[in-house]
């Protein structure tokens, strides 16, 4: 990840229009369904500007009710998000030689359709009543149109790039923004908008609602017994030599109560591999850690390569699943950002999983995630990324950067990236051993002042994670978290532990700008509330 993202000023970019025609200005009076707006805005962070935005954007009958403005809001987002895909093209057919220029729009191009996919999946379920999967998905959605507005960035330089960076600013970004926080709004207080303000946090003092089902009675897994429907080896005598033959073998939109298996055999598969947006419910099965590997050495030290495609393995599809193989990227420490495995998979479950790697090892991207018993190695911000996921027994370590690590180093485990305070996202760790490799421990016994590990630091202004019943060993700061730059991100951030233990677990001495999470609020990052888990495993228990 760029360093130089710590300097934007996300809440403004979230929340306000850039565009004088979209700020302050009186709403229009004739709009009948203005005064269901101006309820709707006081969820925003500016009520004055979405109302002032959404009265010229939108229209709705003298009864509408909120619930029709958020869903007149996504009509809306989608059709802006037409408009921006087309500037993204335009850019791309505009860039010729331009390597890097054209990497940046092929990436909007991409993350745009998933964003557009997202917003009607979210139009969907609100009038179902599913307020937990539209949240979920409108924050994936505004993550992605982030994603396109952040790679424009580096290499803005033309007036087609600094005009869809402001569109996407001004217009599809602040709408999607001001939908999620009513959302939120919508999702604990209903129709009562006397109750609505801007989205909140734990910082401040807010814990959404938990389901009254606080003890188990559901199993996060990858079923046990499957049956492969196709299989993988170097050898010959299975169905596929690759692993992405067999992925493009799997059937486009499965049946949500199916699934499709591939059975990895032991081996060490040189690939990249993709599972697209239409490959949902893929399952791989290796042979165990250490036997089945997947290994790759993109990084962005590459020409036209950025972080979000330098992943060995990247997962999009919804439901996938994953047990008893090894995800790696050996482009080395002095490569920086080397992606081994990113996943943007609602619903996916990994399950007893090695990835390896150094910065930016595991890049948990968006939406719901799942790791049990899971085995995570890399050094700088290598558990990174904006999505909800839940790591459960799982083993992180440190391990050293061989650049001369004599020298000392500072290590951060997590760099979580939510960018808005309505995003339902953030890393919960749960019963995990957080250690580092023995040639890390041998360097840090040999000077513990000059190697310092982190559980964290802000990559993003809400940046949130939490470590539960976690042993931490000693080679944690007694500082616990350390910042990005400066103080980015400190008085927005929420950073929470409960119940660790172990040489690196003291909390009396940590950052004043972490927190102990009450033992009352714990249940909120249970799997039941957090990522829904009760719900969306309930076709393959």
């Amino acid at each position: 990840m760029a360093s130089a993202l710590f300097a934007i000023t996300l809440l403004a970019l979230l929340l306000c229009s850039s565009t004088a025609r979209h700020h302050k200005q009186p709403p229009s009076a004739g709009n009948p369904g203005h005064d269901t707006i101006h309820e709707a805005c006081k969820g925003s962070g500016d009520p004055v500007t979405c109302e002032s935005f959404l009265s010229k954007s939108i229209h709705l009958p003298p009864n509408a009710t909120v619930s029709q403005v958020i869903q007149s809001i996504l009509v809306v987002s989608s059709e802006d998000l037409e408009k921006a895909k087309g500037m993204a093209k335009n850019i791309l057919d505009a860039s010729g030689g331009n390597l890097n220029r054209s990497a940046a729009a092929r990436t909007c191009l991409e993350v745009l359709h998933y964003s557009d996919y997202r917003i009607n999946l979210t139009k969907d379920a609100l009038p179902r009543g599913e307020i937990k999967d539209a949240r979920a998905w409108a924050g994936a959605a505004l993550a992605y149109q982030y994603d396109c507005w952040s790679a424009l960035k580096y290499v803005n330089g033309t007036d087609l790039v600094d005009d869809a960076m402001s569109f996407l600013n001004s217009t599809v970004i602040f709408l999607s923004s001001n939908a999620l926080s009513m959302m939120q709004n919508y999702d604990v207080y209903g129709e009562k908008t006397g109750s609505w303000g801007p989205p909140r946090t734990e910082r401040d003092g807010f814990w959404e609602p938990v389901s009254d089902h606080s003890g188990s009675g559901f199993n996060l897994r990858v079923p046990a017994g499957l049956k492969a429907d196709v299989t993988v080896c170097k050898s010959g005598g299975c169905t596929y030599k690759t692993v992405q033959e067999a992925v493009n073998a799997a059937p486009d939109d499965i049946d949500s109560g199916k699934l499709f298996v591939v059975h990895i055999k032991a081996g060490v598969y040189e690939e990249t591999v993709r599972v697209g947006l239409e490959k949902r419910n893929v399952v791989f099965l290796g042979d165990g850690m250490g036997k089945t590997v997947i290994t790759g050495s993109m990084n962005v030290g590459q020409p036209g390569m950025s972080t979000f495609n330098s992943a060995t393995v990247g997962v999009v599809g919804d439901g996938f699943m994953a047990s008893d193989l090894t995800i790696k990227n050996t482009a080395g420490p002095d490569a920086h950002q080397a992606v081994a495995f990113r996943c943007d998979s609602d619903h996916s479950i990994i399950q007893n999983c090695e990835f390896v790697g150094n910065q930016d090892t595991l890049y948990s991207h968006s939406l719901r995630q799942y790791y049990k018993s899971c085995r995570i190695q890399g050094n700088v911000d290598f558990i990174f990324g904006n999505s909800a996921a839940i790591f459960q027994d799982c083993l992180i370590l440190v391990a050293p950067r061989q650049i001369n690590p004599e020298k000392g180093e500072k290590n951060a485990v997590t760099a979580h990236g939510r960018i808005h305070p309505g995003q339902p996202t953030g890393f919960v760790f749960q019963n995990c051993l957080v250690n580092g490799t023995d040639a890390y421990m041998a360097l840090y016994h040999s000077n513990p002042k000059a190697h310092r590990s982190y559980l964290g630091r802000p990559w993003k202004e809400y940046s949130r994670t939490v470590f539960i019943r976690c042993r931490l060993e000693s080679l944690i700061n007694s500082d616990g978290w350390m910042p990005w730059q400066e103080d980015f991100a400190l008085k927005t951030l929420y950073y929470g532990e409960f119940a660790n233990s172990g040489l690196g677990s003291d909390s009396s001495k940590r950052v004043d700008w972490s927190s102990l999470i009450p033992a009352k609020h714990v249940e909120s990052y249970s799997a039941r509330n957090f990522i829904q888990g009760d719900q969306w495993t309930r076709a393959f228990s």
